[in-house]
């Protein structure tokens, strides 16, 4: 499986079946965090994990405090692509980790950063 990045013009392929996306939240200052799978199909949220609450991101009725974070299961069929807005007006941009390593997208202005399931290339 690969994880395509559609940033600047350019598209960066990663070798993954798996990732994960965290941020800070805008206004809260707060720390957020995603775990992803990519698919065929798209992509896969399975895990969300939210370090407080406030300004519109309170945990669902479902969410399970544990080591300090608010974790749970978003019921949300796969993705064709995930957009992440890239202001450059937040406390940063989006740390995407994959394959122990971690690259920060979108924090400088500009359009935003897509993400999405890569065919495998032709050989």
């Amino acid at each position: 499986m690969s994880l395509c990045i559609l940033a600047g013009g350019a598209v960066t392929r990663i070798a993954t079946a798996a990732f994960m996306l965290s941020w800070t939240h805008s206004v809260e200052k707060i720390p957020w965090q995603e775990d992803w799978l990519v698919t065929p199909q798209g992509l896969q949220i399975v895990e969300a994990r939210i370090k407080g609450s406030g300004a519109g991101m309170d945990p669902p009725e479902n969410a399970v405090l544990k080591d300090g974070w608010w974790r749970y299961r978003p019921d949300i069929p796969p993705r064709p692509s995930v957009s992440l807005a890239a202001s450059g007006a937040t406390v940063g941009g989006w740390t995407l980790c994959a394959n122990g390593s971690c690259q920060v997208l979108g924090s400088k202005p500009g359009k935003p950063v897509v993400l999405k399931f890569c065919p495998e290339q032709e050989k």
